[in-house]
């Protein structure tokens, strides 16, 4: 591990990715001062506060909720990735809208089942209960959408919202948040309905070594190797690995080859890059739309924020010394 870049990283004037360097890279004590001033500082942080910036006076979010990027689900899911302090009762206002939205009539009412199976984009429960949980504002409703979540996986293992009635395979992108929300919900709360799901998910990338089809081996999706962030709904191989990592997977020998993938997508100059934007940062109301800029992409510049997430899981998986 490359002392310089660590130390390039913890000078960085992003608290989140100080924090995250602290903790899962160099595995300091979170109840240590450095710690706690790093997670603290995120609060106020300029990123923060443009994610937040446009609440009312009531502390919502004047757009629905699944608005991308702007609207509370994603809000509360990008502060939650990030190390956002917990127990905040100002983001509850964002709880409730995104509650109200997935426990409401007309959300029920969009919910299809076909041969058998759950039509649904599951990674709206998943990342509900994977935020709420993160951000210390979890109530019963939580184990409500995790136990729907429980309930509605494939026989594979996974989740698909493809209506199509040919559709018998579960999806990456639909599969790894809900892995990640009952993975969190299993830890914190001892589930074992949500610990047993989410081993079931966990198969549907091992089985594939993260990125290759059953088939033939061959590469599933030409964007499943590339790096971004934030990855929202998407799934790329760094947010397959460090979802099984929080999942207590990474130990898995089928992780390998996706770790021996990361580690030769080091840039010759150290750090990682960001190989491509789900988001554009503007004003102007569109989907799409950040108003915080994640450190944009590259070819030969390190992002921070990808840096900190491959150091983390190289770290947990015991390539530190690659």
């Amino acid at each position: 591990m490359s002392t310089q870049l660590i130390q390039q990283l913890l000078q960085s004037p992003e608290p989140a990715v100080r924090y995250k360097v602290l903790t899962r890279v160099l595995g300091q004590d979170p109840n240590s001062a450095e710690v706690q001033a790093a997670q603290e500082a995120i609060r106020t942080s300029p990123r923060v506060q443009q994610l937040l910036s446009e609440r009312d006076s009531d502390g919502r979010l004047p757009h629905h909720p699944y608005t991308k990027w702007d609207g509370a689900h994603w809000v509360l899911a990008g502060l939650a990735d990030l190390g956002y302090p917990p127990g905040d009762t100002s983001l509850i206002p964002l709880r409730e809208q995104v509650l109200d939205w997935l426990l409401g009539p007309a959300h029920q009412k969009s919910i299809r089942v076909m041969d058998g199976r759950t039509r649904r984009c599951a990674s709206q429960e998943g990342n509900a209960v994977y935020s709420l949980l993160a951000l210390g504002l979890a109530d019963e409703r939580v184990d409500e959408l995790a136990g729907r979540l429980a309930r509605w996986q494939w026989p594979d293992g996974g989740w698909n919202c493809d209506r199509h009635p040919e559709a018998h395979h579960s999806s990456f992108h639909e599969t790894l948040i809900p892995l990640r929300g009952l993975a969190w919900h299993a830890r914190l709360t001892g589930n074992t309905q949500s610990r047993a799901a989410a081993g079931r998910a966990a198969e549907v990338f091992l089985q594939r070594r993260l990125y290759k089809r059953l088939s033939d081996g061959s590469i599933i999706d030409a964007d499943f190797m590339r790096l971004h962030y934030p990855s929202y709904w998407h799934y790329d191989v760094l947010s397959g690995l460090k979802v099984l990592q929080e999942a207590g997977y990474l130990a898995d020998p089928r992780c390998q080859e996706a770790l021996a993938w990361l580690v030769a997508r080091e840039l010759p100059s150290g750090g990682w890059p960001a190989d491509k934007a789900y988001y554009r940062v503007t004003d102007k109301r569109m989907s799409g739309r950040s108003l915080a800029d994640w450190g944009g992409t590259s070819t030969r510049r390190l992002n921070e924020f990808v840096t900190a997430d491959a150091l983390a899981v190289l770290t947990a998986a015991g390539w530190g010394d690659w």
